[in-house]
């Protein structure tokens, strides 16, 4: 008896999905590097463990293709973009996990109306965590942000 055949539209998520999450490593690693040399100590640990956890992605990714038969084939990784400043690193990095995140939703929706359960699954956790780091650098955007409101505030009143 041979394995089913896996969804196309499913292999193509995969392999999208494992593109974007290698460029995300990238990015984060870089990000981290880059504001080292600014001195920001914190920052740098905070996106290093980002990349650390975007590379847990992609050996889920690879090991969710080799289960299903296929070859893993990163087909194009994302060239890094540097800022400035840490908020507007933060604000690239937002709209990249924005992309992320309609990705996984998109593939878990595919998966659903195939009756693909297990991609599903597998979709929808990989979306839960894409949708945490989106809400992690939303507040620390914020973060940022509300010091430099203080400081206009009080330039007004003072």
């Amino acid at each position: 008896m041979s394995a089913p055949r896996t969804d196309q539209r499913i292999l193509g998520y995969l392999g999208r999905a494992l593109s974007l999450e290698l460029s995300a490593v990238q990015m984060y690693s870089t990000q981290a590097r880059l504001v080292a040399t600014w001195g920001l100590d914190e920052p740098a640990r905070h996106l290093r463990q980002e990349a650390h956890e975007e590379m847990q992605h992609v050996e889920r990714i690879i090991a969710r293709m080799l289960a299903l038969g296929v070859a893993p084939n990163a087909s194009q990784l994302r060239p890094v973009q540097l800022g400035s400043d840490l908020p507007s690193l933060l604000q690239a990095d937002f709209v990249f996990e924005t992309e992320l995140v309609q990705l996984y939703l998109d593939a878990a929706r595919h998966a659903a109306r195939i009756g693909s359960h297990d991609d599903r699954v597998f979709f929808q956790g990989l979306l839960d965590e894409e949708q945490a780091h989106a809400r992690e650098l939303t507040q620390w955007l914020q973060e940022l942000d509300r010091p430099l409101e203080e400081s206009r505030e009080h330039r007004v009143r003072g």
